[in-house]
């Protein structure tokens, strides 16, 4: 479906499933991150998911090519990411499985039910506020923290769950023991994780599912290099972690 494009928008093949995204330049525009967790989260055909600050969209659109479920409601606090989520879920003609709310996701009883959730999954700003800020504000709130605590992250995420359902998240590594307190503060007790590094040897990222009201003992899957020039680590992820070739 055709869809205006902005002066300081480009569009971008995904590579998958012919799936498209708009991207501006003067915003938060995503990276690997985003594409490790969407290889990552494993959903079922009725599943009802929630999205906590899609950004453009991403990772929402990415499942679509990846896995079934019921829909996806597709938070962002800020309205210009909002609308531009919205254009990407128009350009793939995905408006029956992706539903983008432009709010703050602490305001999430006003468009879903606490407890009726089986998916919660998030990419969300995880840069402490009193690290150095970024000159454009809208990059600034997409990667500070200030706007969505981890507390009120693993906070709306348990209220959002459905007893047994499952968080899937990716943080900063140097905070890990930060996000597994939290998580298991709030009745979220992680399967399975692994961490991603650089190709320097620098770990980087944190990855974890998490399952509301799960036993203990979690699986720690092998690091993930995510910056192999190949782009193999797609296909480590595909058979490693999803049992695929």
């Amino acid at each position: 479906m055709k869809v205006e494009i902005a002066k300081d928008e480009r569009i971008e093949d995904l590579e998958c499933h012919d799936l498209k995204i708009i991207q501006n330049k003067n915003y938060y525009t995503f990276t690997s991150d985003s594409v490790v967790l969407a290889n990552f989260i494993k959903l079922k055909k009725k599943d009802k998911c929630v999205e906590i600050g899609t950004g453009c969209g991403v990772i929402s659109v990415l499942l679509t090519a990846k896995t079934e479920f019921d829909k996806i409601y597709a938070f962002e606090i800020q309205s210009e990411m909002a609308r531009l989520a919205e254009k990407n879920v128009i350009l793939n003609d995905l408006q029956e499985k992706i539903e983008v709310i432009s709010d703050d996701v602490r305001n999430f009883k006003q468009y879903i039910d606490v407890e009726s959730i089986d998916v919660v999954f998030s990419n969300p700003p995880y840069m402490r506020k009193d690290i150095e800020l970024n000159k454009n504000p809208i990059k600034n709130k997409a990667r500070h923290d200030e706007s969505l605590s981890i507390n009120d992250l693993c906070q709306c995420a348990y209220s959002m769950l459905r007893f047994g359902g499952r968080f899937f998240v990716v943080y900063s590594a140097e905070r890990s023991a930060e996000l597994i307190y939290t998580l298991m503060n709030h009745n979220l007790e992680p399967k399975r994780m692994f961490f991603t590094q650089n190709g320097k040897g620098k770990v980087i990222l944190i990855v974890v599912e998490a399952v509301k009201g799960g036993k203990h003992g979690v699986e720690v899957l092998p690091e993930l290099e995510t910056n192999d020039v190949k782009g193999e680590y797609l296909q480590l992820l595909q058979t490693k972690y999803f049992g695929r070739n």
